[in-house]
């Protein structure tokens, strides 16, 4: 196969997973405003989509980070980079399909990883990058989001005990459209960024960019659309389980909850940390919930955790395996099957989902405590 039809096969994927990052991640934008009824699930979606493709133009830090900050760029080929796509993309589908929110940048970064671990070992990983800026701040980042978020909730409260119900609802309503706003907004600047620097590092191991190369205009221009266009189609399934499956969330904790995420996941663009959008807005929804002393359903919040501990070392798993049957396979068939292989995966996973449809129309449903996060609806 031509070096520049294989480039042009990864950008591809790449803009495949940034889609499916888009659909995937729409939920920790608006879940919370669709919840309370701030926002009616289409438009919600639709205005989530809008300022995803503007927050994506702000800032280029994450992409730096991913583009040379987690493996060695001199060991970096396109084989590689096409694999580890293939375990973040394979990673975001399942997780979908489950109605788990998971993080499409661990899932990202683990295929990566695992498949440059295949093609040159341990020492072609920079660990020190993994750790201090992917780790680490996983670690912290549902906890510092959650803490902020239950003071807030608090103080909300607190603030308007002695103003009637119907009136700080409405106020809180209105004031989640500009919370909500900025979730979206901060999640186009760290979420769209991760697919920028991997394109970036698909043309430097291509040799269209130097190693110091700056992330091209078409690039930002394109993952900015795919991003936009995935989330407009909206992750109902996870809007779901992230907006009815953790808490009861009231106007006044869906603000704080929002407000809160908007302001780590803006800190973190800043700072060029590739921070897991959903672990923070999924720190935020808990916080609101404990920070207004209303129950919480652990349980879903534990399988969430699970899959998160489970999300980089599964997709480097996968991101090893397809690298290594690739090479296995050899040559250009190795690509094509792998191309076959997750188109048929993709689709597959589709054709399941349909047979238990979450939609705009069903996506407020009273969330059943004995039930996984797919409700039992007919498909539409």
């Amino acid at each position: 196969m031509h070096q520049s039809i294989l480039l042009a096969l990864v950008v591809i994927t790449a803009l495949g997973f940034d889609f499916t990052n888009g659909f995937h991640d729409t939920a920790n934008a608006m879940a919370t405003s669709i919840a309370t009824g701030a926002l009616k699930p289409k438009v919600a979606v639709g205005m989530s989509a809008v300022l995803n493709l503007v927050g994506a133009f702000l800032s280029l830090a994450v992409a730096a980070t991913i583009a040379s900050g987690i493996v060695d760029q001199n060991l970096i080929t396109l084989q590689v980079v096409f694999a580890g796509l293939v375990g973040g993309i394979v990673w975001n589908m399942l997780t979908w399909y489950l109605g788990i929110p998971s993080s499409s940048s661990h899932a990202l970064i683990g295929g990566v990883v695992g498949a440059m671990f295949v093609h040159a070992g341990s020492s072609a990983i920079e660990w020190n990058g993994v750790f201090s800026k992917v780790i680490i701040p996983a670690l912290l980042a549902p906890f510092v989001a959650g803490s902020i978020a239950a003071a807030a909730t608090w103080l909300a409260y607190r603030l308007t005990h002695n103003v009637q119900a119907g009136v700080k609802s409405s106020s809180f309503r209105w004031a989640q459209v500009g919370s909500a706003s900025m979730v979206s907004l901060a999640h186009g600047t760290n979420d769209a960024q991760k697919t920028m620097g991997i394109i970036t590092l698909a043309l430097v191991a291509n040799g269209t960019l130097g190693k110091d190369g700056v992330t091209p205009t078409w690039v930002i221009i394109s993952c900015a659309i795919a991003i936009s266009l995935g989330t407009y189609l909206g992750g109902w399934r996870i809007i779901r389980t992230l907006g009815k499956g953790l808490t009861d969330i009231e106007t006044p904790q869906g603000f704080a909850a929002e407000t809160s995420s908007a302001a780590v996941l803006l800190a973190s663009s800043h700072f060029g940390i590739p921070l897991s959008t959903t672990q923070i807005c999924t720190g935020s929804v808990v916080g609101s919930g404990v920070g207004h002393s209303v129950p919480v359903r652990w349980r879903v919040f534990g399988r969430m955790v699970f899959t998160w501990a489970l999300t980089l070392p599964a997709a480097a798993l996968v991101g090893a395996a397809s690298f290594a049957g690739q090479q296995a396979i050899g040559g250009n068939a190795g690509v094509i099957v792998l191309t076959i292989i997750l188109v048929g995966v993709c689709g597959g996973i589709y054709a399941l989902s349909r047979k238990n449809a979450v939609s705009a129309n069903n996506v407020n449903d009273d969330w059943d405590p004995s039930s996984t996060p797919l409700p039992s609806v007919p498909a539409t």
